[in-house]
């Protein structure tokens, strides 16, 4: 039974959304506070959940800083994020702040339900099937995608699921170049044209764990006008 946690102060809308998700079986709890939310997702162990429904307008603090903070703290929670905002700078602004997933107010709540399937299945892809692709080697790292961990030089790197998404996605198609507009697509589920630095900022990020010097990188690789290569050797 998958954990869900909905912020959400809107005491009509989180009462909605959670008689439905419950109704679907999950285990589901409420918080209308982003403060009270913000203390119990950057706790030390996190709360064990699943799943983060976190709106961005909410009294003490807002969604965005957040999803900033429960990444910052080590917690990597699958977020979907609502908001009243839908403009692209909205989308990519909450992306980039670590959610996982976008959904624009008003919506229907058989669309936030495939959202929320969606999000746990992209989990369960990532963390790899029994039988598929669960570990891989990048040079001297180790990638766990079950624990969305990699370990290298003494050190071991939590990933978010759009991290590991990424990293998995690169895995797979080591030695091709993989298009910018493909990993919008396949992994933040958005438009191949959308504008937005979120792509180069989550490859930035990677070679932080898998290069010995990220400003040479051996194994993720910039080729440009195309999109972004992964070498496994070297």
């Amino acid at each position: 039974m998958a954990r869900i946690l909905i912020v959400e102060d809107e005491a009509h809308l989180a009462d909605g959304i959670r008689f439905n998700l419950e109704a679907e079986g999950y285990d589901v709890e409420v918080e209308a506070d982003g403060t009270r939310a913000l203390e119990k997702l950057t706790a030390e162990p996190p709360a064990p959940l699943d799943l983060v429904i976190l709106d961005v307008m909410l009294p003490g603090v807002d969604g965005f800083a957040v999803a900033d903070a429960m990444r910052k703290s080590g917690n990597f929670t699958p977020v979907l994020m609502l908001t009243a905002k839908s403009l692209p700078d909205d989308v990519v602004h909450g992306l980039e702040a670590g959610a996982d997933d976008y959904l624009a107010k008003p919506f229907d709540l058989a669309v936030l339900l495939a959202r929320v399937k969606g999000l746990l299945r992209r989990r369960d892809w990532a963390r790899g099937d029994p039988g598929s692709l669960s570990t891989a080697r990048v040079g001297d790292a180790e990638v766990d995608f079950g624990r969305f961990e990699i370990r290298t030089r003494g050190q071991t790197f939590r990933l978010t699921l759009l991290e590991t998404m990424l990293l998995k996605l690169l895995v797979q198609n080591a030695g091709q170049v993989v298009g910018k507009g493909e990993i919008l697509q396949k992994v933040w589920n958005l438009s191949p044209d959308t504008e937005t630095r979120a792509v180069d900022n989550f490859v930035v990020r990677l070679r932080r764990y898998l290069e010995a010097d990220p400003r040479a990188p051996k194994h993720l690789q910039t080729v440009r006008g195309a999109g972004y290569r992964l070498v496994l050797e070297g």
